[in-house]
């Protein structure tokens, strides 16, 4: 529980810091705080290619919002990626949602994510953690399960010493 109220303390500070060195009014709140993927792993090579630029998107079932009840983000929407420690490196600010079913998911779309170089790849990964979040969750991955494509752009980044 410590551990949990210093990670918060830590993204507290790390937002007014945002906010002072944007402009932006100290009201302006952010829709999360996150790490990609399921895995550290995962976690931090997804990290290392958005503070790349390399990665400029990301893709969520919308099954996983309708069951944990989250919002969807929407246009405007400011959120802090972290790495799998919860230590937070960047804001980034929701461009664009789309929303389709897996399988109308083209390689023009997905090459944004920055993480495969065929459909075929992004596919097999995709599908891989929609099942796993699935079974976490409650849900069941079909070819036609509804995907949120949210586009991002890195408004903030921590620079590494």
């Amino acid at each position: 529980m410590e551990n949990k109220h210093h990670a918060q303390e830590t993204i507290d500070q790390f937002w007014r810091v945002f906010l002072e060195q944007t402009g932006r009014p100290k009201n302006t709140k952010y829709l999360e705080a996150f790490h990609f993927e399921l895995t550290e792993k995962g976690a931090n090579e997804l990290l290392r290619l958005v503070l790349m630029g390399q990665k400029k998107a990301t893709a969520s079932s919308l099954r996983h919002y309708e069951v944990t009840g989250e919002r969807i983000p929407e246009v405007g929407d400011l959120s802090i990626v972290t790495d799998w420690e919860g230590t937070p490196k960047c804001v980034i600010e929701t461009t664009a949602i789309t929303i389709l079913p897996f399988e109308e998911i083209t390689f023009e779309i997905c090459k944004r994510e920055g993480e495969d170089d065929t459909l075929e790849s992004w596919q097999e990964g995709h599908r891989r953690f929609y099942i796993d979040d699935g079974k976490e969750l409650g849900y069941t991955f079909t070819q036609d399960m509804p995907v949120v494509f949210e586009d991002f752009k890195v408004v903030y980044q921590v620079m590494s010493n």
